[in-house]
């Protein structure tokens, strides 16, 4: 499939911000408004951006129509996702896509926002943007301004040093660059989203997960032919990962790298990509270039 890549932003376009899952406070999305608007874009809010159900920003119907109002606006030209959390599942169905495809827009976010990378990537056929969002755009401002320089039209070139305990597998590769966070991957598996990975760089990340889920999402992954065929893996961030009062006896790369062995196609660990202060964007759907070393990685977009 020749992936479509929506238009880059010029200063004076109009961007919009939904919060499909988790809810938001005001305080921390004027803040975002004002660094979009410093970047010279005026701003959109969703009607229900600071509804509330339970740890909802408002029920799934509210949660959906803004999403759609955002889709379908012609002013809106990027989407950016107030925050993760947990939702997006629970609203996708819901979503109608066509004046989205007629005419595509930039889709930022990452976390729990995996739900519609992947759905958009593998069903749609349209690149998307896995990035940092309106809750945390304070957080690094290199990941930051990284972001809205893509968003802008700029090629992705990085060099990254693995700082786990867990050594690279060496190698280069090419393929389209797919994925997000692994418990969204693995939540995905069956449905109409779910990913083909044949052929493909997969980049995954996780924060807050039992390692034994980690390693039985792995298994899944595995089992069903996921991780057989890959371009390459590309490891991002697994922060805070917890264990039980009895150790699983592995850490979260060792675990990854116990269930990728038997393959030979290059793995990367430790890419400061996902729940850690640092978070490089990357462009879901678009060719990577990885060449891998054992403590090293170059990729390009």
């Amino acid at each position: 499939m020749n992936m479509v890549r929506p238009p880059a932003l010029k200063s004076g376009d109009t961007v919009g911000i939904c919060a499909p899952a988790r809810k938001i406070a005001p305080e921390v999305v004027e803040k975002a408004v004002k660094r979009l608007e410093a970047e010279g874009y005026k701003v959109k809010l969703s009607a229900n951006l600071f509804g509330e159900e339970h740890q909802f920003s408002g029920s799934d119907a509210q949660r959906s129509a803004d999403l759609q109002a955002l889709l379908d606006d012609p002013e809106v030209k990027a989407v950016f996702f107030a925050r993760g959390g947990y939702g997006f599942l629970r609203i996708i169905d819901q979503l109608n896509f066509d004046k989205f495809c007629e005419a595509p827009k930039w889709l930022v976010g990452y976390s729990d926002i995996t739900v519609i990378h992947c759905h958009v990537n593998e069903v749609l056929g349209i690149e998307t943007l896995h990035a940092t969002m309106p809750v945390n755009f304070e957080l690094d401002a290199d990941s930051t301004a990284k972001m809205f320089g893509i968003l802008r039209g700029e090629k992705i070139e990085y060099a990254a040093e693995n700082k786990t305990a867990v050594a690279n597998r060496s190698g280069k590769c090419e393929g389209e660059l797919i994925g997000g966070n692994l418990s969204l991957i693995y939540a995905l598996q069956g449905s109409v989203s779910d990913i083909n990975t044949e052929g493909k760089i997969l980049f995954i990340e996780d924060i807050d997960e039992y390692l034994y889920h980690i390693d039985r999402m792995m298994l899944s992954l595995k089992r069903a032919g996921k991780l057989s065929n890959l371009a390459g893996l590309l490891v991002g961030g697994m922060t805070d990962m917890k264990d039980n009062t009895i150790p699983f006896g592995k850490n979260a790369e060792e675990i990854i790298a116990s269930h990728v062995s038997e393959y030979n196609y290059p793995v990367c660990y430790g890419f400061p990509s996902g729940h850690d202060k640092v978070n490089l964007p990357l462009v879901m759907g678009r060719i990577c270039r990885m060449e891998v070393e054992e403590r090293n990685v170059q990729i390009m977009q």
